[in-house]
Order: C-alpha cells, then structure tokens, then sequence
C-alpha cells in the first residue's frame, strides 16, 4: 500500500503543479501589451560585443538565471532599477519585495510604459514575459500573486537588472556666526 500511495503521489503532485501553474499564468496572458516593437534595435552581434555571455543568453535569448544565484534577490538598498542593456529605467525599490522565489521580485514598474508584457506559451503552460519597453529584453515574468496595492509580483532575472542606489544629499554647510 505505501508503494502504491508513494508511486501515485509522484504521478499525480507533478500533474496537479503543472495545472495549477499553468491556470496561475492563463489568468494573466491577457495582460499582453497590445503591438508591442522595441524603439531601440540591435543585431545579436552588437548586443553579444555589448553584453556578458549569461546577460545575452537572459535578455535576448529568454533565458533565466538560477533562483537564489543573482545578485539583487536580496538587495534591500533603495534605489533604482534599470534594463542591463539599455539602461531603461524599469523599477524602484519602494516596490521590491521579498516574494521568497529566489528572484527580485516588484509588485508595479516605475511607469505603466517602462516594460511591455508578451505571452509566454513556452514549456505547456501560458505565462505573461515582461520585457523592456525600450530594448525588448527579457526580464522575467509577471504573476497575479503579489503583494498589495497590485496583487502583481513581477519576478526579474537580477542578470537583466542593473542597480543605482539612491544618492545621499550633501549635508549643507551652516553659516558661519562671525
């Protein structure tokens, strides 16, 4: 009997992930960014001379970086992220959570413009790519199971991101008393 529990519970819990993963990520592939074309226009060769070979295969080849390897996962520095090959201004810290994934994770871009959405009917299941406005660089995905005010969480390969953290203002001179 602990056979056969054993043997249909390995069956039957990669089925039921795969459907609920799948059904997650149907919700939102209406989220598409209708005629989406990037503004700036590269060939593979210029973006191979610009980027680093794991940059490349992320942001033009769709790939994705292991969960808890990239940089910015657990960075709690405010500041300003930005495209890796554009430098498109794409997220604050003010909306970075810890979404427990392994991947920075934001529940809203900086602007309504600054990433496009496209779906993602790649490995069986329907999922919404987020990529740069600008440059059309994959990102990382958005899901409609973050956080409030957007219930969004837009998980980002932290290899696509660049970071700048916020500049500290020069503390001002007081007048001399003389």
């Amino acid at each position: 009997m602990t056979l056969l529990k054993s043997c249909l519970t390995g069956l039957l819990l990669p089925v039921a992930l795969l459907f609920s993963t799948a059904a997650c990520g149907q919700a939102g592939a209406s989220r598409a960014t209708a005629d989406y074309k990037p503004t700036l226009v590269k060939t593979d060769a210029q973006w191979k001379a610009q980027l680093t070979p794991e940059q490349f295969h992320v942001l033009r080849e769709k790939g994705t970086e292991r969960a808890f390897t990239g940089e910015f996962h657990d960075n709690h520095a405010a500041g300003t992220y930005y495209c890796a090959a554009c430098h498109q201004k794409l997220f604050t810290s003010e909306t970075k959570f810890d979404s427990g994934t392994g991947w920075p994770s934001f529940w809203a871009p900086v602007t309504k413009n600054a990433v496009a959405e496209n779906v993602d009917a790649s490995y069986g299941m329907k999922r919404v790519e987020v990529v740069c406005a600008r440059c059309g660089g994959h990102l990382g995905h958005v899901f409609e199971d973050g956080p409030k005010p957007t219930g969004l969480r837009y998980c980002m390969n932290s290899v696509s991101l660049a970071f700048e953290p916020t500049k500290k203002a020069a503390p001002t001179a007081k007048p001399n008393k003389n």
